[in-house]
């Protein structure tokens, strides 16, 4: 069978029936080609959500093999709606100024739609209190902006500015879920996805009466949806848990009948005067129209007055001019006159809807169902026109995820959609290594391992490529590296040594070290957390056994001229004398030893001076090496003293820490391919590779990639943005930083 028209396939999958509409769309008619309506085997739906997938999967099967039957041919795709309890709308208005005055053309307005739906879900995220996903499963334009001012359609116009106010309706991920799964259960693929209450509203109420303030409220089994127009748009939505089924409820239990014949007794009220049925026990029993409508009198009563509550908290805590109701749960005799009881208005400006409003409705069948039951599953072919889709599916690693297009969607944003570990997108370092020299942190950091491998329908690629409907991306996680591995020999300051005069020779001795106060060899491998010290000094022992020296306990012992033992402490320079006979010492010789006895002479003070003043000379030049980035800091600095201050200043002491852990950090590299690069302004040191790419810089900078804090991630080098395997170089300049 052929038709002029791209068949496009409706689902309307209710709490209590499914019904299938197969239709085209020729100038501004809707041809409805085919329809099929089925009622659920058992409640496997309540207040729109499903509970079970499977059963319900298989009634949408029986809709699809029914309707593929008339048309002959197979249906693949389909469009659906979705409701649930838990409905969430925000209002917001965004604005877009162009580079230029220019002719607004479609992308234009797509774009400034896809902005505003992307405010409104980052503004609903910040405020949900509720622990779960929520999905945008719709939007409407509200009113359009061009240079300021209000028009209806921005298309075709010339504009500097264009703005919009979008009102966006998001649901619980699991009641999107739940229709997707069923669907798939069924053999179809979703093309479509919007709000019951929107694909109602495209039908029921034409946009020639969207400037009167006109409520519809959709009644289906399991909710009752509620939409608003005023001043020619659609300005909000809503959504309450109460429809038709509990009136089915009420009957059953006064009835003492089950749900489905408690659902024909409804069905019949108002056709019938009376309606004939048999109860649990067998017996058959009769019930009039006029007895079932005082049995649920009270269940309406409640009904619609949430319903007028909502449509008033809607519409500015006012009542709307007048009510349009469709579904099949507002047919009940008496809904109407409540509800127009509940608003405050006449009776007559409450009325179901059905064929009266199909204005541009063509049925092929004839013998077609026209009634108001049909309003949203025709409305759903509609959407079909009118809304460009606001998902997208991919297969990421064979797994089937829908993710939100804004048509910016990159192979980064399906992985954190799937929940692939960020980390697995970067080559991971191997275990770094925590070690103490002298009483100062140092840190080894492990090796890179592998970059991610990452496919786009079998193209090698990078995680900020584009991705489309469809696409299968593969990805393999990266590797980590080895762990850090050090040995106490490759320590600069272990290579080192120290030059002693031993009997007028020069002798050099190789520093040894101490790790939690045992002395290792060079060849020790360093552990976390260990603490080394590099010894500075020998004892004179240690240096009569290095030279295969015994002392005799006759011998005199000197150190620097001064007597000794063999446990004297030796450092750098220091001169050690080991003698049989006693030295001839001079003045100075002998003052030294008094000190170092206590046994001071007295004198005019001219020791204690020259003693005050050699000590200075032999601090500073102890010093010199430690103190030289301070005092050249300093040099720029205004002195302590000028300011009256005599505590150290942090600041500068603060600063010399860090130039000297620098310094230490590059020493122990010893690397002729390190390179240095500014890192969002601060200086970055990369070694142990001869080549280096963009990605390797997040080794080396504390930037969290397991908790995202924007809508992607902004690479920068040297002001343009950079690609993830992409050579960087000594002295370039790098951001990197999170997209709000």
């Amino acid at each position: 069978m052929k038709f002029p028209g791209q068949l496009v396939f409706g689902l309307d999958i209710g709490t209590r029936s499914i019904v299938g509409t197969v239709g085209y769309r020729v100038g501004e008619k809707f041809y409805v080609a085919a329809q099929s309506i089925r009622e659920h085997d058992t409640r496997s739906m309540l207040d729109g959500q499903i509970h079970d997938i499977y059963k319900v999967g298989k009634t949408i099967s029986d809709v699809k093999a029914e309707l593929e039957d008339k048309l002959g041919r197979t249906l693949k795709d389909v469009c659906i709606a979705a409701a649930g309890r838990v409905l969430r709308t925000v209002n917001v208005r965004v604005d877009q100024e162009l580079e230029e005055d220019r002719e607004i053309g479609g992308e234009d307005i797509y774009a400034l739609d896809s902005m505003g739906v992307e405010k409104a879900y980052e503004e609903f995220s910040e405020h949900n209190e509720l622990d779960m996903k929520f999905y945008c499963v719709g939007y409407s334009v509200v009113r359009y902006y061009m240079n300021g001012y209000t028009i209806s359609n921005l298309e075709g116009h010339k504009a500097r500015t264009i703005g919009a106010d979008i009102i966006a309706t998001f649901l619980p991920e699991d009641v999107v879920d739940g229709l997707y799964k069923a669907v798939g259960v069924a053999g179809l693929e979703v093309v479509n996805l919007t709000l019951e209450p929107i694909a109602a509203i495209r039908v029921a109420i034409p946009e020639m009466y969207r400037m009167l303030n006109i409520a519809l409220v959709d009644v289906g089994a399991g909710t009752s949806d509620i939409s608003i127009t005023r001043d020619g748009s659609i300005i909000a939505y809503g959504m309450i848990p109460i429809a038709g089924d509990s009136l089915t409820e009420v009957i059953a239990k006064h009835c003492l009948v089950d749900f489905a014949t408690a659902e024909h007794i409804k069905r019949e009220t108002g056709v019938k005067d009376q309606i004939e049925y048999k109860d649990i026990m067998g017996l058959t029993q009769t019930i009039t129209t006029e007895e079932v409508e005082h049995v649920t009198a009270q269940v309406i009563a409640d009904m619609t007055k949430q319903v007028a509550d909502k449509i008033k908290e809607l519409n500015g805590d006012k009542s709307v001019s007048a009510v349009f109701v469709v579904g099949g749960g507002g047919k009940l005799p008496g809904y109407t006159q409540a509800l127009a009881k509940e608003l405050d208005i006449q009776k007559e400006r409450v009325a179901v809807r059905g064929e009266e409003v199909m204005l541009n409705i063509e049925f092929l069948d004839q013998n077609a169902r026209r009634d108001s039951l049909m309003v949203t599953p025709i409305g759903i072919c509609l959407s079909f026109y009118e809304q460009s889709n606001n998902f997208i599916f991919v297969y990421f690693n064979e797994q089937r995820i829908k993710i939100y297009d804004n048509n910016k969607v990159a192979v980064v944003d399906a992985a954190m959609q799937a929940e692939f570990p960020n980390d697995g997108l970067f080559p991971k370092r191997g275990k770094e290594l925590n070690y103490y020299v002298n009483g100062r942190q140092r840190i080894v950091r492990g090796e890179l391992g592998e970059a991610a491998v990452i496919t786009v329908n079998g193209n090698e690629t990078d995680i900020y490529a584009p991705i489309h409907a469809n696409d299968q991306i593969k990805v393999i996680e990266s590797t980590a590296g080895r762990a850090a591995q050090l040995d106490i020999n490759q320590l600069p300051e272990f290579g080192s040594t120290m030059r002693v005069e031993v009997n007028d020779k020069k002798i050099d001795l190789p520093k040894f070290a101490s790790v939690n106060g045992e002395l290792q060899s060079g060849y020790y491998s360093i552990k976390e957390n260990d603490n080394i010290e590099i010894l500075s000094y020998y004892t004179v022992r240690q240096i009569a056994e290095f030279m295969d020296v015994i002392i005799n306990q006759e011998m005199n012992i000197y150190v620097n001229n001064k007597l000794a033992d063999m446990d004297t402490k030796v450092y750098e320079n220091f001169s050690v004398i080991w003698t049989m006979e006693e030295l001839q010492l001079s003045d100075r010789d002998k003052y030294d030893q008094a000190v170092s006895y206590n046994e001071l002479p007295e004198d005019d003070g001219t020791y204690v001076k020259q003693e005050k003043e050699e000590n200075s000379e032999a601090a500073a030049s102890d010093t010199a090496g430690t103190d030289a980035v301070r005092t050249a800091q300093e040099a720029d600095t205004p002195g302590r003293a000028e300011y009256g201050e005599t505590e150290p200043d942090p600041a500068v002491q603060e600063q010399a820490g860090a130039a000297e852990n620098s310094a230490d950090e590059q020493k122990t590299d010893g690397d002729p391919f390190a390179i240095h690069v500014t890192v969002n302004g601060q200086a970055v040191h990369l070694s142990g590779k001869k080549e280096y790419v963009f990605v390797d810089v997040f080794g080396y900078i504390d930037f969290d990639l397991s908790r995202p804090q924007g809508s992607g991630i902004v690479t920068m080098l040297n002001g343009r943005p950079a690609q993830y395997m992409e050579q960087i170089r000594n002295g370039d300049v790098i951001q990197i930083y999170w997209k709000h």
